[in-house]
């Protein structure tokens, strides 16, 4: 998370117009570790986190959280948000949050300027009338109090409605907002999967693996797996995962920080398309860390498929961490690479 964004919500709660409430719960949506989290009463705060990282942090730390995969929330006197990108996933987001306010209940939420800030509060006051706001660090903090007499329950609850697991691509997988490439098959994952050669076999993981597309894609022909593990970091595409490969029964899909929480040296390969962002900037070193779970997660004749952008920097990282690897596909701006033999961890 932007810690201006984490400084500019701190701000609204200490002067900035918003007053943290002597009684009643507190509930903090999408929360993140920082300075916002000592304004607020830890006996009445309750934190929700989809991203497996500040979700384990959150929970070292004490804090209260609610399972991964509550999506109607208790009442709160105030509710916090660290809202997403993804303009429906958010819209979600707020309108679960006003729909169960209080009466008089505040919703309070902070984005970047240029992450649509103003358009943001704009948002929130098409379900709740009237808004408030600051801005300060390049990002605006805004809130509105619950009033039943101008809520727009009708709006609200169509905002929950679109943000849901549903088909998408005829089909081909589920998906929901806010997910990436979440409404369309990803054309670095149709890629990769085109490259997994048919006479792979044994057992293999799908490191990051979103909503199942690509698992899916390769045991369809890939007959001689006998076992897929996947992994995902982000709560919100286990469900989806899970209709995408509703009746195949030789996989398992685990909510996981695939760069930390596998077991070492258990894999004949590794499929992955690793994420590479952080909010809208490249993040190689997030790419990186995959490779090197990967190594560590493979046997020690086991192997790698990944795709990858293009420009991103990984074969430096492949190159330290496998005996060897090559460039099996280098079209429509993706690169797809095969490492074998993982060097042994020093």
């Amino acid at each position: 998370m932007d810690t201006d964004v984490l400084d500019t919500l701190k701000l609204a709660l200490d002067g900035g117009g918003v007053t943290v409430p002597e009684t009643g719960d507190v509930l903090f949506l999408r929360a993140e570790p920082g300075p916002v989290l000592p304004l607020l009463p830890k006996d009445r705060l309750t934190c929700q986190q989809t991203f497996k990282p500040p979700h384990d942090a959150l929970k070292a730390a004490g804090y209260r959280l609610l399972p991964p995969g509550t999506e109607t929330f208790e009442s709160a006197a105030l509710t916090l948000i660290l809202p997403p990108r993804q303009k429906a996933e958010a819209r979600g987001l707020y309108a679960r949050a006003m729909l169960a306010a209080p009466e008089g209940g505040v919703v309070l939420a902070c984005l970047p300027n240029t992450l649509g800030g103003k358009t943001a509060e704009k948002t929130l006051g098409e379900i709740a009338g009237a808004t408030e706001s600051l801005s300060k660090n390049k990002c605006r903090a805004f809130w509105a109090r619950k009033d039943s007499a101008v809520f727009n329950t009708a709006l609200a609850e169509a905002w929950v409605a679109a943000d849901q697991p549903q088909p998408v691509a005829d089909g081909a997988m589920w998906s929901r907002p806010g997910l990436f490439s979440w409404d369309r098959i990803d054309a670095g994952s149709e890629l990769l999967a085109e490259n997994i050669p048919e006479d792979i076999k044994g057992t293999g993981a799908d490191f990051g693996a979103g909503q199942g597309y690509l698992t899916k894609e390769v045991l369809s022909h890939c007959p001689k797996i006998k076992h897929m593990d996947l992994y995902e970091a982000e709560h919100r595409a286990i469900t989806c995962a899970t209709k995408t490969l509703q009746g195949v029964e030789n996989v398992t899909i685990t909510w996981a920080d695939a760069t930390r929480d596998v077991t070492n040296s258990q894999y004949d390969f590794i499929l992955m398309n690793p994420p590479f962002h952080v909010g809208r900037a490249d993040a190689a070193g997030l790419g990186q860390a995959f490779i090197q779970a990967a190594a560590r997660a493979l046997k020690p004749h086991g192997s790698l498929y990944m795709v990858a952008n293009r420009h991103l920097p990984y074969e430096a990282t492949v190159s330290a961490c496998f005996k060897q690897y090559e460039i099996i596909e280098d079209s429509g701006g993706y690169k797809v690479i095969r490492a074998d033999r993982p060097k042994r961890q020093k």
